[in-house]
């Protein structure tokens, strides 16, 4: 079985970012704002106005900072899969289980 982490990614280049993001304005990487609607947890496209909240108007600019109360950083779990991560035997034995009877 591959462990798991739980990180958060800049939404523009895909970076970690650290985990103190509480004082973070910018991602240390390419400088977009955290504090932004693509960063958020709520930012869904398929909503009105993007955003799983009862936000009272569009902001247009997603990429942009705002000041939206409900803004929480999106936090994704993810399979560690670097090669000192997992052993080949349990990765060899993870498969061997799939297939028991």
């Amino acid at each position: 079985m591959l462990a798991q982490r739980t990180v958060s990614r800049c939404g523009a280049c895909g970076a970690v970012l650290p985990v103190a993001t509480a004082s973070l304005e910018q991602c240390p990487n390419c400088r977009a704002a955290v504090h932004a609607c693509r960063q958020c947890a709520h930012f869904d496209t398929g909503r009105r106005f993007e955003c799983e909240e009862p936000v009272p108007e569009r902001l247009a600019d997603k990429n942009a900072r705002n000041d939206c109360a409900w803004f929480s950083l999106r936090v994704t779990v993810e399979r560690d899969a670097s090669p000192d991560s997992t052993r080949p035997g349990d990765i060899r034995r993870g498969f061997d289980n799939l297939f028991k009877k």
